[in-house]
């Protein structure tokens, strides 16, 4: 007789996945199948904006799955006309295609860019993005990210996405040509390692690309819906952009991206642009539950005030153990180890019951829920603390 296979057998072997199930989660806590608990500092990638399982969002699921799930995109329905006509009248966008992921919304956004230059621009297609960016899975979206990685997978790649380097204009000038239509990148590329796009770039890039007729597109996936204490990050900068993209956060932890453009890089025509799921009701009156927390003058105040504290934290906990610095903004917040250690750090977090991420083998990386508590902040600086103690004593052993 044959073992029968182990259930975590069934799911593709895509990543490495520590051996806890989880079952249950309320706002910065996951219990696994055994009843630990978990604090939680990753929020599913920056996802959960209002925590895990908030009520608002579980209430406005409950609610319209007894109305409508959906009537498909061939037909108008209410919560997908509600949310748009917020996310517009909230910013400077006049137009919004609902998508399901981040990565759609960035193939959506690129497709929008070459219609562009096919109708307006005698056919250009080129868009400039950046060293370690990262957009998302899709053929188009891995070409255009700048993750080493990425490069020798799924040959050959979409081409046409030639690489500058953030903070530096000139690397971004010296790119464009005649087949050179936008230039997209994030705000801070978390994949990376949250590197920031510091205010004065963006304004120079929003210059240099209206200077050029080219789109600005920035892709607010992990930095919008309020992740760095304004609804969206490019406000900082205070620039306007052509194009933009929304995921992670607008949806609260269900599938929800948005791509929002300006009337006059809105160019798609009848049948250009789809998808089976895209803007259905069920997700969007989530998203505008979503919309409807986090769209408030006390909240982003909050989440400013949360993450000054938070870096406050890690900046302390960098000059106690002599780390690096701390980068980011809001609750997208970085800690340079100085050291490839951080999968061994983020291994004996879990352990101790604390969820973090490393996006790099030097950086961790901190995502937690807009509405964490300055207290969870403490108990999860608390761990840290300790296992960076325990780190230091050992080194010091050997």
């Amino acid at each position: 007789m044959t073992n029968a296979p182990h259930p975590f057998d069934a799911l593709m072997d895509i990543t490495a996945r520590p051996k806890a199930v989880f079952i249950r989660g309320a706002g910065s806590y996951l219990w696994d199948d055994t009843r630990k608990r978990y604090l939680d500092f990753v929020q599913g990638w920056a996802v959960n904006c209002l925590g895990h399982s908030p009520p608002a969002v579980a209430e406005a699921l409950a609610a319209q799955a007894k109305r409508l799930l959906t009537p498909s995109p061939a037909f108008y329905n209410a919560p997908s006309l509600k949310l748009a006509k917020a996310l517009v009248d909230h910013s400077c966008f006049d137009q919004v295609f609902f998508a399901n992921s981040g990565a759609e919304a960035n193939e959506g956004a690129i497709k929008l860019a070459r219609k562009y230059g096919a109708v307006h621009k005698n056919g250009a297609f080129e868009i400039i993005t950046f060293e370690g960016g990262f957009h998302g899975r899709t053929l188009a979206t891995m070409s255009a990210s700048g993750k080493k990685v990425f490069e020798p997978l799924f040959e050959p790649k979409v081409a046409g996405f030639g690489k500058a380097r953030l903070n530096d204009l000139a690397s971004v000038e010296a790119l464009i040509n005649d087949h050179t239509i936008a230039v997209m990148l994030e705000p801070i590329q978390g994949e990376a390692g949250v590197w920031p796009a510091t205010d004065q770039f963006l304004k120079g890039l929003r210059e240099l690309t209206k200077e050029h007729g080219l789109l600005l597109i920035v892709d607010e996936i992990q930095t919008g819906m309020g992740r760095t204490g304004r609804l969206f990050h490019h406000e900082h900068a205070g620039i306007e952009p052509d194009i933009m993209t929304l995921g992670k956060g607008i949806g609260g932890g269900v599938p929800l991206a948005a791509l929002l453009a300006t009337e006059r890089a809105s160019c798609f025509e009848h049948g250009d642009q789809g998808g089976t799921f895209n803007g259905n009701p069920l997700m969007c009156a989530a998203g505008l539950a979503v919309f409807e927390q986090v769209n408030r003058h006390e909240f982003l105040k909050a989440v400013t005030d949360t993450g000054l504290f938070l870096e406050s934290e890690l900046q302390r906990l960098s000059a106690r153990h002599g780390l690096g610095e701390v980068r980011g903004r809001g609750l997208l917040l970085a800690l340079d180890l100085k050291l490839p250690i951080a999968g061994a750090i983020v291994a004996q977090a879990f352990e101790a019951g604390v969820l973090l991420n490393s996006p790099q083998p030097d950086t961790l990386r901190f995502m937690p829920a807009l509405n964490v508590t300055r207290q969870q902040i403490g108990d999860m600086v608390d761990c840290l603390d300790a296992i960076l103690t325990k780190a230091g004593a050992a080194r010091r052993v050997a």
